[in-house]
């Protein structure tokens, strides 16, 4: 009797062990059986939030993966149907349309913004003692006065490396080789990688793009006395008119090394989507989306940005059923 009762419960565990956690709704007539998300590299806030949405998703709207992705090529997958959604920043999606920097020769034609998310701060983080050695207070210093500076940004192909190279061509009209002509160079780095060079006096700037509040400036500024460049203003706007970017403020009071306002270039963390997605699918996506807002928050606190006036920017497409739906509740919202 004993082997029979032990018999049953190893079915039954094995029967829960089996079935799926939650099983995705049925697909509606015209939408795919699955789609697939491409997030960013394991470790980062990206790879986090993707992996929550994924299976926010399939709980409420359709059967999502989610894989490893960057903010280059997530929009080059989506366009050429390679991945159907995946996280990038809003500007990138502005050179690709416009077939520039690492879209040259190949314009995007189908991809679109399913929603912006949140806000992407660029810090350029300077260590003290080489920034009041050489007088440096803004950015545009290290260019005005041709001082060789050993920088590092994050691995070419990310949303960090493209803003750098495109501000510093837009804005200063600097290319990498005018920097190593200069006797300075730039590496390319990890978020973490970066922060131990600039703390060890490897480099003397290290530049990235993250969220508005970032652990990894803390965590910069229990190793070294650094400082905060400020973007100029003429390279602000060039980089906007260029790309479609926008100004932020570092304010005080977030972290010890700035003390008064920084000006910096904005961008959103977006997701982009192939815009040939039903309007359908994408409205439901967008529905759930901000539904399970709350839940997806516990996974990176910086969702909580998204409202309904954020999900749609300007400058660049939004497809047609997300912007149904984003408009629709920017509507409810007004009253």
């Amino acid at each position: 009797m004993k082997k029979l009762a032990t018999l049953i419960l190893l079915i039954t565990i094995a029967a829960v062990a089996a079935a799926p956690a939650a099983a995705a709704p049925a697909p509606q007539k015209d939408w795919p059986a699955q789609l697939k998300f491409m997030a960013g590299p394991p470790g980062g806030n990206w790879f986090a939030l993707g992996s929550a949405m994924a299976d926010m998703w399939s709980k409420n709207t359709i059967s999502v993966t989610s894989s490893t992705g960057g903010g280059v090529s997530n929009i080059i997958n989506a366009n050429g149907h390679k991945g159907d959604f995946g996280f990038s920043v809003t500007s990138l999606l502005g050179a690709a349309i416009k077939g520039e920097q690492d879209f040259m020769g190949r314009p995007a034609k189908n991809a679109a913004i399913l929603a912006n998310l949140y806000t992407q701060y660029t810090y350029f983080i300077m260590r003290k003692d080489f920034a009041e050695k050489n007088k440096i207070t803004k950015l545009g210093d290290i260019f005005e006065k041709k001082i060789p500076v050993k920088m590092a940004t994050l691995k070419p192909g990310t949303s960090s490396e493209f803003v750098v190279k495109s501000l510093f061509v837009k804005g200063y009209g600097v290319t990498y080789n005018d920097i190593k002509k200069m006797g300075g160079s730039m590496e390319f780095a990890s978020y973490e990688g970066g922060a131990d060079l600039i703390a060890d006096g490897h480099i003397d700037l290290f530049i990235f793009s993250v969220g508005r509040v970032a652990s990894i400036v803390m965590n910069i500024e229990s190793k070294a006395d650094i400082v905060c460049l400020p973007v100029d203003d003429g390279a602000l706007k060039a980089l906007s008119d260029a790309y479609g970017t926008v100004a932020f403020t570092i304010e005080p009071g977030i972290y010890k090394s700035v003390k008064k306002p920084v000006k910096t270039v904005g961008d959103y963390t977006c997701i982009v989507v192939r815009d040939d997605i039903p309007d359908s699918l994408a409205y439901d996506l967008c529905k759930a989306l901000w539904e399970n807002k709350a839940s997806l928050a516990k996974a990176v606190k910086d969702i909580d940005e998204l409202t309904p006036q954020i999900a749609v920017p300007d400058g660049v497409p939004t497809q047609a059923g997300a912007l149904k739906y984003w408009k629709e509740l920017q509507a409810k919202t007004k009253k």
